[in-house]
C-alpha cells in the first residue's frame, strides 16, 4: 500500500460547491500540496462536460442581460463594483454529506486515483465557481446602485434635465444669433413706395391761405422745423416717450403697451416709431408676418443710417389722421382749416389722439365717439406733464379744442379747379415746371391771387348774374361767365373767375380761347395808330378829334382785298364822327376804315406787343381785325389792358409768386418790363376810353365810384357780351358767354337774364363796376397822368346828328352817295361782307400813307390838322368777284 493516504468520498460535484482546497478539513486528511488532485478521469465524464456548458451559456446569457441594463446606468456604477468585489467576496462553503451516507458506496474502494487528474478537475471546477459568483456580486452592486436613486415619475418625467436645459438653450441662442445676423445681410433699405412718396400740390393765396389741392393722395410734406415743438412732443407722449432714448427696436415698449392695454392706462402702440414709419414708407399695411420680420431688420438699419429728427419727420409727414389726411400738414388743414406751424399745444394733442384710431377719434363726425376721443386727448396730454415737456399749471388752462366739420376731399370745386388749371397751364406754358413733373406732386404753388378781390370778384358775378339765373328760361341754362383782374404796375394776376363751380362746368371762361372779343379790340386800333402816327386816306394825323364817315354798311377806302363794309351796331349810320364819339358809341364802320389806314399788320403787331398772345386764333391782318374776331381770353385781354393802364409798358401777366418743393425753391423767371408803345399812344388811348365809360356804352362802370377808362364789346350773333376797363390801379375784364351745356356749341344770349340782349353795358360793365368798387375800397382815389399825342385836345368840329339825315351838310363827302354802297352785313365784332372771310396775303397792309406817298413813309402834317378837308372821291365800283388785284384800291 502506499504512503500517500487515500481521499475518500470525493466527488467533482464536492468540488464545485468547495473553497480552494488550501485544507482537507476531513478527519485523518493529510495536508499537501496534492490535496487538491482529482482522480483520474472524473473532470472527462459526459455528466462534467455538459454541467460546464450550462454554466458557461448561462453566463453569457447573464452578461448580455447585465450588459443591456448598464447602458441605462451611470459609468461610475461598474467601477464602484470593481473596488468592492475583493472585500464583500462571500467564501463557498462546503456541503456536508448527510450523515450515515456513504458518499464511496458506487466507488470501488481499492481503486486508487490519480493525483494529477484530481488537481486538474479542481482547478477547473474552481474557476467556475468563481466567475459565477463574481457575475452574482455585480448583478448585486448594479441593483443596489439603481435602487439608491430612484426613478422619476408622473409630471417629473416631462422637466428636462439640467443637462438638457443648458444644451437646448445653447442651441437655441446660437440659432437665434444667427438667424439675426443672416437676416440682417440678406434684408437692405428698399425703395420708398409709391403711396408714401405721393403728394399733393398745395395751391395758396398771396398771403398763404388755402385755395385748392390737386393728386390722388392729400399729402404735404413739412420740415421737422415747420412743426412746433409742442406738436413734436405730443406725438411722441402718444406714441413713443422714449424713442429719442431706446434703440429702433424696443422689446420692454411692447411689453409695456400691452400692460397699459390691460390695465386701463390707455391703448399704446407696440411698436416704436420706426417700426412704424418702416412700415408707411417702406412696406404696407398688410398684417404678415414676412412684413413684420421685414420691418424688424430694416427699423435696425435704418435706426443706424438715420438720425432721430429724419425719422420722426418722416413719421409725421407719412402717418394717416383720418379725413383722407396723409402727413401733419394735411391733417391740420383737414381739422382746424390752419398750417401746422399754427397749430397749437391742444389742437396737436388731438391730432396726436387721431393716430391711434384715425376714424373713431373724429369727433365732427362721430360725435357718440367724444367721450373716447377726450379720453385720449387727456392721456396724450398726461403723457406730456408726466415727461415734463408740459406743467401742470398750463396743463389745466387747456381745453378740448372741437376741430371743424369735414370738408369735401377733392379740393378742386368751386373756383379752386379753375384756378388750379389756370396755373398749371401757365407754368406749362412758362417752361417752368412741365406737366410730368408738376404730376410728382409735393409742390406748394404761392399764387398771386389775392383773397379778398378774389371773393369780390366771385361775389359780384354771383349777384349781377348768376342770383338772376331761371331754370326755367332755356337762355339762362347757357349761361357761362369769366372774369380777370390785373395789377397794371406788376401784371400780377390778383382775381380770377373760371365758372359757376369746376365740378359742375369744367372749362375755365377765363383762358379758354374760342369766344370773339368784339370791339373790345377797338382800343388797339388807336394805340397803333398813334403809335405809328398814321394818317387818314388823304393824308391827315389819327388823333381822338380826326372825323370819319360812321355810316352803317359803309365799304372800306384803300383796302386791296375783298371788298368789306361792315355794319354799325343796330344798323345806325352816324355820318362824320370824331375817333373820340366814334369809340363811345363803338362805330365800327369808322375802326375798320382806321385798321385800313393803319395797315391790319401794324394793328396786329401792336395788338400782339400790349399782350395779346401772336398765336390767338383768327388774329389776322385783315379789315376785320379792328372788329375783334379773334378769340383772345379774358386773361390774354386783362394783360393787354393792363399795359395800356400802365402807360404802354407790358409787364407778362403773372399768376405764380413762389414755388417750393420739400423745403427747396423752385427758381422762377425774373419778370421783364418793356415798352411795348410810347406813352403817348398809351394815355391818347387811355383819354379816349375814359369818354366810354364817362358818357358811351360802358357807363354802367361808373359804379366803381373811380376814375375809369374801358370798351364794351359783343360777339357776332351775341354769343358773347364784353366789358374791359382800368384804374389806375386794376385792369379788369368781364366776359359773359352763351354755350349750350349738352353740346358744347355756342349759343346767342337772347333772353337770358331776362332781356331781349346782353351787351357789354349790361352784365359785363356793372359786374366790373361792382368788382373795382369793392377791391378799390378803403384804398386812395387816384386819377390818371396822362402824356397825349399832339391834336389830341383840340375839339372836333361838328358833325351831324345821325339821328336826324336832315342835319348837317346834304353834300357832305362822308355820307355814302347811294345806299348800294351799305352793301356788308357784318356787325359788331363780325364778318367780313360780301367780300368774304379773306384775301391775298399781303393784301390790305396799308401804311397810313396819303395817295401817292411811297410804302412805309410817313407825311409830316401841320399840328392840329385834326379832319380831313379834301373831299374824298367817289367809292369805285365793286371788283369783280375774286378780284383783289390793285387796281380794286381806291385813291
Amino acid at each position: 500500500m502506499s504512503d500517500e493516504p487515500q481521499q475518500q468520498g470525493w466527488t467533482p460535484r464536492d468540488a464545485t460547491a468547495a473553497d480552494p482546497p488550501d485544507t482537507d478539513k476531513r478527519p485523518g486528511a493529510k495536508t499537501g500540496p496534492d490535496d487538491t488532485d482529482q482522480a483520474p478521469g472524473e473532470d472527462e465524464t459526459p455528466e462534467a462536460d455538459e454541467a460546464r456548458a450550462d454554466d458557461e451559456a448561462r453566463g453569457d446569457e447573464e452578461d448580455s442581460d447585465d450588459e443591456a441594463r448598464g447602458d441605462e446606468e451611470d459609468s461610475d456604477d461598474g467601477a464602484r463594483a470593481d473596488e468592492e468585489d475583493s472585500d464583500d467576496e462571500e467564501p463557498a462553503t462546503e456541503k456536508a454529506a448527510p450523515a450515515g451516507e456513504d458518499p464511496d458506496d458506487d466507488e470501488e474502494p481499492d481503486e486508487p486515483a490519480p493525483s494529477t487528474h484530481t488537481s486538474h478537475a479542481g482547478a477547473t471546477a474552481t474557476a467556475a465557481v468563481n466567475a459565477r459568483k463574481t457575475r452574482k456580486t455585480r448583478k448585486t452592486r448594479k441593483k443596489k446602485g439603481r435602487a439608491s436613486r430612484p426613478k422619476r415619475t408622473g409630471w417629473r418625467r416631462a422637466v428636462p434635465t439640467w443637462r438638457v436645459t443648458l444644451g437646448a438653450l445653447l442651441f437655441a441662442s446660437l440659432l437665434v444669433i444667427g438667424g439675426l445676423v443672416t437676416g440682417y445681410l440678406l434684408v437692405d433699405i428698399p425703395p420708398a413706395n409709391a403711396a408714401a412718396t405721393a403728394q399733393t400740390n398745395v395751391f395758396l393765396y398771396e398771403d398763404g391761405t388755402h385755395i385748392a389741392r390737386d393728386g390722388d393722395v392729400n399729402r404735404e410734406n413739412v420740415s421737422l422745423d415747420d412743426i412746433p415743438l409742442p406738436v413734436r412732443r405730443a406725438v411722441l407722449a402718444a406714441e413713443d416717450r422714449d424713442f429719442y432714448s431706446a434703440p429702433a427696436i424696443d422689446p420692454m415698449a411692447m411689453v409695456r403697451a400691452a400692460w397699459n392695454t390691460v390695465t386701463g392706462k390707455g391703448k399704446q402702440s407696440g411698436s416704436t416709431i420706426t417700426q412704424q414709419y418702416v412700415k408707411n414708407y417702406y412696406l404696407g399695411q398688410e398684417q404678415t408676418i414676412t412684413r413684420k420680420v421685414k420691418e424688424f431688420f430694416i427699423a435696425i438699419k435704418l435706426g443706424r443710417n438715420q438720425s432721430k429728427n429724419e425719422i420722426l419727420e418722416g413719421y409725421l409727414n407719412t402717418s394717416y389722421f383720418g379725413r383722407n389726411a396723409y402727413g401733419i400738414q394735411a391733417a391740420a388743414h383737414a381739422y382746424y382749416g390752419k398750417d401746422v406751424q399754427d397749430l397749437d399745444t391742444a389742437q396737436g394733442a388731438y391730432l396726436a389722439s387721431l393716430l391711434n384710431a384715425p376714424n373713431a377719434y373724429d369727433v365732427a363726425t362721430y360725435p357718440e365717439n367724444k367721450q373716447a376721443a377726450l379720453a385720449r386727448w387727456k392721456y396724450v396730454l398726461g403723457g406730456m406733464v408726466k415727461e415734463k415737456w408740459l406743467s401742470a399749471e398750463n396743463r389745466a388752462d387747456l381745453t378740448f379744442p372741437m376741430p371743424e366739420r369735414a370738408k369735401p376731399v377733392s379740393g378742386l370745386s368751386g373756383q379752386g379747379g379753375y384756378i388750379v388749371q389756370a396755373v398749371k397751364e401757365y407754368l406749362a406754358a412758362r417752361g417752368i415746371l412741365d406737366e410730368k413733373t408738376l404730376a410728382t406732386g409735393g409742390h406748394r404753388i404761392t399764387t398771386t391771387l389775392q383773397r379778398g378781390k378774389q371773393d369780390a370778384l366771385s361775389a359780384a358775378v354771383d349777384e349781377q348774374v348768376n342770383s338772376q339765373l331761371d331754370s326755367a328760361r332755356e337762355a339762362d341754362r347757357n349761361v357761362r361767365v369769366g372774369g380777370v383782374s390785373v395789377e397794371p404796375a406788376t401784371g400780377k394776376v390778383v382775381a380770377m373767375y373760371g365758372g359757376i363751380d369746376y365740378t359742375k362746368q369744367f372749362v375755365n371762361n377765363a383762358t379758354r380761347r374760342d369766344y370773339q372779343v368784339g370791339s373790345t379790340f377797338k382800343p388797339f386800333v388807336i394805340a397803333a395808330a398813334v403809335e405809328n402816327r398814321s394818317t387818314t386816306q388823304d393824308g391827315h394825323p389819327i388823333n381822338p378829334n380826326t372825323v370819319y364817315v360812321g355810316d352803317s354798311k359803309r365799304p372800306v377806302q384803300g383796302w386791296s382785298g375783298a371788298r368789306y363794309a361792315p355794319e354799325n351796331e343796330d344798323d345806325v349810320s352816324y355820318g362824320p364822327i370824331p375817333v373820340r364819339r366814334a369809340a363811345d358809341e363803338s362805330v365800327n364802320a369808322v375802326f375798320a376804315q382806321m385798321a385800313v389806314d393803319v395797315g391790319p399788320s401794324r394793328v396786329m403787331n401792336t395788338a400782339i406787343a400790349l399782350g395779346i398772345p401772336k398765336t390767338t386764333p383768327d388774329l389776322s391782318p385783315s379789315p376785320s381785325i379792328a372788329l375783334g374776331p379773334a378769340t383772345a381770353s379774358v386773361l390774354d385781354m386783362a394783360g393787354a389792358y393792363a399795359t395800356l393802364a400802365n402807360h404802354g409798358k407790358h409787364t407778362q401777366y403773372t399768376l405764380v409768386e413762389n414755388i417750393t418743393k420739400n423745403g427747396t425753391e423752385v427758381p422762377l423767371p425774373e419778370p421783364s418790363t418793356e415798352q411795348a408803345v410810347s406813352r403817348e399812344a398809351a394815355d391818347t388811348t387811355t383819354a379816349v376810353l375814359r369818354g366810354v365809360v364817362d358818357g358811351g356804352t360802358g357807363s354802367a362802370a361808373q359804379s366803381a365810384g373811380r376814375p375809369a377808362a374801358g370798351k364794351t364789346g359783343t360777339a357776332e350773333e351775341d354769343r358773347a357780351a364784353w366789358f374791359a376797363g382800368y384804374t389806375p390801379e386794376l385792369a379788369t375784364v368781364v366776359a359773359v358767354m352763351g354755350q349750350n351745356p349738352k353740346t358744347g356749341a355756342q349759343t346767342p344770349l337772347y333772353g337770358a337774364l331776362g332781356m331781349s340782349r346782353i351787351n357789354g353795358g349790361g352784365a359785363p360793365a356793372q359786374i366790373w363796376g361792382q368788382y373795382t368798387a369793392a377791391a378799390l375800397e378803403g384804398t386812395p382815389v387816384q386819377g390818371f397822368d396822362l402824356r397825349l399825342a399832339p391834336g389830341s385836345n383840340e375839339p372836333p368840329p361838328g358833325q351831324r346828328d345821325p339821328e336826324n339825315p336832315e342835319s348837317g351838310n346834304p353834300e357832305d363827302p362822308f355820307r355814302p352817295r347811294d345806299p348800294g354802297e351799305q352793301a356788308g352785313n357784318g356787325r359788331d365784332g363780325g364778318s367780313w361782307g360780301d367780300g368774304g372771310t379773306g384775301s391775298r396775303p399781303g393784301a390790305g397792309e396799308g401804311t397810313g400813307t396819303g395817295p401817292g406817298e411811297p410804302s412805309g413813309q410817313i407825311p409830316r402834317t401841320p399840328t392840329g390838322a385834326g379832319s380831313p378837308t379834301a373831299p374824298l372821291a367817289p367809292a369805285p365800283a365793286p371788283p369783280a368777284t375774286g378780284s383783289t388785284g390793285p387796281a380794286a384800291r381806291p385813291h
